[in-house]
């Protein structure tokens, strides 16, 4: 569906000494620096995929989103998106494409939602009946219902942005793009929107390329990621396969019976971490290194010394993963030798 091949943006941007007398000489003599926003990236994405493209702010995801959907044209470099150039041809790209942009709107601010749907119905030219059965599906699962006779100004950060996720979805395209969807939002809106993007990709075999800085978002709709640091790929691969090549880190949280002055275990002092807590002094939560210390051992020598009356082992979270992967390339000083793609 994506196919991505030694892609490269660069800008041209103006140096110019501060103040007047930097801004007089700069319509005379221009100093240019070129700043390389995506640097030689390559992935392909399978039809039906759902994969998540994360990084830093300033890696380069939404500059790489903009070529796919055709806003900007490569400095070199080949993409097709469902055989297609973007940027060659944009109106068909546009017609077989779907795109929320964070906090940009493609809604029409004045005039009630519903409106905007028959607006984008006669724009994307969607047949009547799959119209009227695709909208009744999102007001379903999206509960649309009460918000359709509303202008769009007049709603919520999170009732328009469930609107924005149905104008995206609204000509069933093959692939949609979604930049920080759930920006901004509740838990009660982020479940519905995680919802509804998974139930839309099972139904259409929709391809959804989302990113975003929110991991539970990753952990919840894609099977796959994909993550860039300074405009170039350092990990391409499933969430499980990260999870096991840097995930190592382990938690064990632990439950005194009794408040008491705690002091780590001999044994285990210098093979674990003690890791800060609430104030209730009957609780401790230590880290460790499950390739060095076993998680068993760390239990038996706590049972040895305290009276435990509850605890749980918690697997390491996908943002601490992430930030894991970006100290390791600051430490290596270079890029693309994290993971080969898988």
């Amino acid at each position: 569906m994506i196919t991505v091949e030694n892609l490269h943006k660069e800008y041209q941007l103006v140096k110019r000494d501060p103040g007047l007398k930097g801004a007089v000489k700069s319509l005379f003599h221009r100093k240019y620096e070129i700043k390389q926003a995506v640097k030689g990236v390559n992935f392909s994405i399978e039809q039906g995929e759902t994969v998540g493209y994360i990084g830093a702010n300033g890696a380069g995801k939404s500059t790489t989103i903009k070529m796919l959907t055709g806003i900007l044209t490569p400095t070199s470099g080949k993409v097709t998106v469902n055989g297609l150039v973007p940027y060659e041809n944009r109106q068909k790209n546009a017609k077989n494409i779907g795109a929320v942009f964070g906090q940009r709107t493609q809604l029409f601010w004045d005039i009630p939602v519903r409106e905007s749907f028959n607006l984008l119905k006669h724009i994307y030219e969607i047949p009547k009946d799959q119209y009227q059965d695709t909208l009744q599906t999102f007001t379903e699962v999206l509960n649309l219902e009460p918000l359709l006779g509303i202008p769009v100004r007049q709603l919520s950060l999170g009732q328009k942005m469930r609107c924005e996720l149905a104008a995206a979805f609204l000509h069933r395209p093959s692939v949609v793009y979604l930049d920080e969807p759930t920006i901004g939002l509740d838990i009660a809106v982020k479940v519905k929107i995680r919802k509804f993007i998974k139930e839309m990709n099972e139904r259409w075999g929709t391809t959804v390329l989302l990113t975003t800085h929110d991991m539970q978002d990753i952990e919840e709709i894609c099977d796959r990621i994909i993550i860039i640091d300074e405009g170039t790929i350092v990990y391409d691969g499933g969430l499980e396969a990260i999870k096991h090549q840097f995930g190592q880190k382990r938690v064990i949280h632990f439950e005194l019976s009794e408040e008491t002055p705690f002091e780590l275990p001999q044994s285990l002092k210098g093979r674990v971490e003690m890791l800060p807590n609430s104030e209730d002094d009957t609780k401790v939560s230590l880290a460790f290194d499950d390739e060095q210390v076993k998680s068993s051992l760390v239990i038996s020598e706590m049972l040895n010394v305290y009276e435990i009356q509850d605890l749980a082992i918690a697997d390491p979270k996908i943002e601490t993963i992430v930030e894991q992967l970006y100290n390791k390339q600051e430490q290596e000083g270079e890029h693309g030798k994290v993971l080969a793609n898988s």
